[in-house]
């Protein structure tokens, strides 16, 4: 089992160095993991679930959930044009390769946030929404302390490593089973999150998109949701499928290697796929026999 050091000593550790000097969490064969049923919550695996974990760019969730509810409210539209800001552009990691100036929808932002889990779409969507990155991560905060999720810390819009001075975002597996459940509730996220292939400006210099997660194609019914990673962090993911109408989550996080993640991922979906079998397999499902 993982021992929990807590987002305050994760804070600390991370605030004067590097981002190749964050702490190392990813585990053999992963930090903590859960499986719950989409619509009622009712845990049907866990192991460590609740242990400290970088999220990496699954944080990019809670950017698809905030977007999405001011839409349901009315003061966004995903017609809406952003013009893209000089610190949106400068963004490194997976990218869009935005420019200062250049001008996109939200909803073609959000296909870039998603499949190409874009940092510069990310930060180019947070300062559209709340004038700032910084405004736009209080509001993420916020939210997840509304929808309780009591051990996350989010720092940033996109989930990448922390630079010199900073602190990383923090969080568990139970947690982001949380954010999963309420993006759920808005089924026009898997528009995004299921889409395997999208050319992002396809009138210039197009860029043809691919959905990082593999399960897409693998597991039936898999729809969503998203992927991260980076060195410290390890892979994660948390996946969705729905089948014979029941709708379950997955999340596996800080896995040494991706074939781990998503065969672990995998496995959790499709085993406990069946209603009348759910608990018993979740029962069955040993540490062990997920490895």
């Amino acid at each position: 089992m993982v021992v929990s050091v807590g987002w305050a000593a994760l804070g600390r550790s991370a605030t004067s160095t590097t981002r190749a000097a964050c702490e190392d969490l990813a585990k053999d064969p992963y930090v903590g993991a859960i499986a719950v049923d989409a619509e009622s919550g009712l845990v049907l695996f866990e192991d460590n679930a609740s242990a400290d974990i970088y999220p990496a760019s699954t944080v990019k969730l809670m950017d698809l959930l905030l977007i999405l509810e001011k839409v349901q409210r009315g003061n966004l539209r995903l017609s809406d044009t952003v013009t893209v800001a000089a610190e949106a552009a400068g963004m490194g990691g997976s990218q869009v390769y935005l420019g200062e100036g250049e001008r996109f929808t939200v909803d073609d932002l959000l296909y870039a946030l998603m499949l190409e889990s874009a940092n510069d779409a990310a930060v180019a969507l947070a300062i559209h929404v709340a004038g700032s990155a910084e405004a736009f991560v209080e509001q993420m905060n916020k939210r997840a302390a509304e929808i309780g999720m009591k051990s996350t810390r989010f720092a940033s819009p996109h989930g990448l490593p922390p630079g010199r001075g900073q602190i990383p975002d923090v969080s568990t597996p139970y947690d982001l089973s949380l954010l999963a459940r309420e993006v759920l509730k808005h089924p026009e996220s898997l528009r995004y999150t299921g889409c395997r292939e999208w050319v992002f400006r396809p009138d210039q210099q197009p860029l043809v998109m691919h959905n990082h997660n593999h399960l897409l194609d693998v597991v039936e019914g898999c729809d969503g949701l998203k992927t991260g990673y980076f060195t410290a962090a390890g892979f994660s993911i948390v996946a969705t499928a729905k089948l014979d109408e029941r709708r379950l989550v997955a999340v596996v996080a800080g896995c040494r290697d991706s074939k781990t993640r998503d065969r672990t991922a995998r496995r959790l979906l499709t085993e406990l796929a069946t209603p009348m079998r759910g608990r018993q397999r979740a029962d069955g499902c040993s540490k062990r026999g997920l490895q």
